[in-house]
């Protein structure tokens, strides 16, 4: 009955602090602005969190990583591709064999060009040159457009990009095809007979890759790729359209020169959509519909022209 009011008031707040947990050192919530809390995450849940975001809003990777990267994925393709075994005598056969079903459903024309456009020899000289030339130049150009003005879409076009590739070289080891410039029957290497320095299909380059690299056709795939970024994501209508006529053109080089069948073509193409979708799973959304920019967003509205009117940054 007579306790110092001192002693009272101690006991009390020892037993606040028992059952509101204020103690400082044993407070295990993040404080947010505004006085709010959140419960920590274990560091796998954050770790999932950030590549979900990163999927959904990709940003653009660092410049000596994705030099690095390019240029270490090329080399292996390069290594692969000329490693496959050049089964000479196979290739020769599913030459055949898709020279004879482009016959029976009625669309072997290839050496009716080859030999019409091989007589307009500025025309074909300029095919061989493109051919040897702006496969790899054009598709540099776009990756480094792409980099520079669209990051938030960078990443997943890429992707696109190396799985389209790395099912092609499954079919150069699984399906080795003779290019018809190398059938038996009639058609001209143009490079051969124009002398065109730069292709690694005839002459000396041949020596140093795989000749029967020709199934699916990544000329067609590659350019493909390219005019679908410029058509989607350009500004102007003209470079639109040029990103639409690329692969076109490429395609009436590729059959004009003899070095691949329209099948070949048709294999590129399946191989673009495969890594389309491929993409499409991994980033949950299709490649041009991502942000341009995921810092800014104002970027986050959907770009893809719906309409010709319809204004699309570049």
């Amino acid at each position: 009955m007579g306790e110092p009011t001192e002693i009272h008031a101690a006991g009390a707040d020892r037993a606040e602090s028992t059952r509101g947990g204020s103690d400082p050192g044993t407070d295990h919530t993040a404080r947010k602005p505004g006085g709010a809390t959140r419960i920590a995450q274990p560091p796998a849940t954050g770790l999932r969190g950030r590549l979900r975001e990163q999927r959904r809003a990709p940003r653009r990777p660092h410049l000596l990583f994705e030099l690095a990267l390019i240029g270490i994925s090329y080399w292996l393709y390069s290594l692969v591709r000329n490693a496959v075994p050049e089964q000479a005598a196979i290739a020769h056969k599913h030459a055949n064999w898709v020279w004879h079903f482009e016959q029976t459903i009625g669309i072997a024309v290839e050496r009716s060009i080859n030999h019409g456009v091989n007589s307009v020899t500025w025309l074909i000289v300029g095919m061989n040159y493109y051919y040897a030339t702006l496969h790899f130049i054009v598709t540099i150009g776009v990756l480094v457009w792409l980099y520079r003005s669209h990051p938030g879409r960078y990443a997943a076009a890429r992707t696109v990009l190396f799985i389209t590739t790395g099912i092609a070289l499954v079919g150069f080891y699984f399906f080795p095809l003779a290019p018809p410039r190398l059938m038996d029957a009639g058609f001209i290497d143009t490079v051969t007979v124009h002398h065109t320095w730069g292709s690694m299909a005839s002459g000396a380059g041949a020596h140093v890759s795989n000749q029967f690299a020709a199934m699916p056709s990544m000329h067609i795939g590659w350019s493909m790729w390219c005019g679908l970024t410029i058509f989607f994501l350009a500004r102007r209508t003209w470079v639109r359209a040029l990103g639409l006529a690329y692969p076109l053109v490429t395609l009436t080089v590729i059959i004009s020169t003899a070095n691949h069948f329209w099948l070949d073509a048709v294999g590129g193409e399946i191989c673009l959509f495969v890594g389309f979708a491929a993409a499409r799973l991994i980033y949950h959304n299709w490649v041009y519909r991502l942000p341009r920019d995921p810092n800014n967003p104002g970027e986050h509205a959907l770009t893809v022209p719906v309409a010709w009117d319809t204004k699309v940054s570049a």
